[in-house]
């Protein structure tokens, strides 16, 4: 009961959060309320709120994929490849995207769980510089478009709207959102996500196969990109393998960060992570509407980012504190 009302605080937290910058931004740009400004938000948190899906799984289990930004940056140049090659079925498009992008999950999950590389942070850091180069060679370093090529269905998923501008892709991550929710909270599998970042000696020694778990996370978060990717090519309408060294993971970092997640390990939940991904999108909207230069909307994402990983860091260090505390009184009752 304790852990569920400490959950429900850090959610009115990072509402109240979100509530108040949209309060600061509708004062400092009379735009920021306007409905199709508003639709805008919700289409930019796509994008970002897909690629924290699968950052989420890895930070739970104390890891990092720091290739998400590249892999989708790669699915969609392979869709566009494939287009100038001649295919133009967005069906077979689609599910291309997905396999090419769940195998560079696989492969991430496998150097970590198969040939033991130290830290998944250097495994996915060197995956995204070779998923960048693989996107310029794939594509001859030049954008390529998806209009007028007999391959417009698969930019629905990131430009269809529906009910007077409400886009389809923010269903769909509602959807998709929902579904993880039920997942990490109501089986096992997300329990023993859970118990893998808490602790992995000890979900080893309780019967759970922990490189399976970080292995399935691995490639649910390669499958995200790909769903990532997918609807940035509704928004751009083009493929550009220059995108892929865009700090698109640093953005999902922070969505999660801010969501409650830790870099510690076995925390993390999907409204956190939404909020947070909304939070960023707006963060990013005001930057466009107030014309903030790149430079300082760099620096100020950074610091939102320190901030949250000094906020996580000072609640787990008061909350051992609390833990060692409690246990030295509950010695020196037992010796008295």
């Amino acid at each position: 009961m304790k852990n569920k009302w400490n959950g429900l605080a850090n959610y009115i937290g990072t509402f109240a959060a979100l509530i108040i910058l949209c309060a600061a931004l509708s004062i400092a740009s009379p735009n920021f309320l306007d409905k199709t400004n508003l639709m805008s938000i919700l289409k930019q948190t796509s994008f970002n709120a897909l690629l924290s899906t699968g950052m989420l799984l890895t930070l739970i289990t104390a890891g990092i994929d720091l290739s998400v930004g590249a892999t989708a940056t790669f699915g969609a140049c392979v869709a566009g490849a494939m287009v100038r090659l001649g295919v133009h079925n967005p069906i077979v498009l689609f599910f291309s995207v997905l396999a090419v992008s769940g195998t560079i999950g696989l492969i991430n999950g496998l150097l970590l769980t198969r040939l033991h590389l130290p830290h998944p942070f250097v495994s996915t850091l060197g995956m995204k510089n070779v998923l960048w180069g693989a996107a310029l060679i794939i594509t001859a370093s030049q954008m390529i478009s998806f209009s007028n090529t007999g391959a417009e269905g698969i930019m629905l998923l990131g430009s269809a709207t529906i009910l007077g501008g409400f886009p389809i892709s923010f269903l769909v991550v509602l959807f998709i959102y929902i579904l993880m929710h039920i997942l990490l909270t109501r089986t096992a599998l997300g329990r023993s996500i859970y118990c893998a970042g808490g602790n992995m000696e000890a979900t080893r020694l309780s019967g759970i196969h922990a490189e399976n778990v970080l292995t399935f996370c691995y490639i649910m978060s390669g499958l995200m990109a790909g769903f990532a990717g997918i609807v940035s090519i509704g928004r751009s309408g083009i493929c550009n393998g220059a995108n892929a060294i865009q700090p698109y993971d640093t953005d999902a970092i922070a969505a999660c960060i801010i969501g409650g997640a830790s870099f510690m390990g076995g925390k993390g939940t999907m409204v956190g992570t939404m909020l947070g991904a909304l939070i960023i999108a707006v963060l990013r909207n005001g930057f466009t509407l107030l014309s903030v230069p790149s430079a300082w909307q760099n620096l100020v994402l950074g610091l939102v980012i320190i901030g949250a990983v000094l906020l996580d860091v000072t609640r787990e260090r008061m909350q051992r504190n609390k833990r060692q505390k409690e246990a030295g009184q509950e010695k020196g009752g037992e010796k008295a």
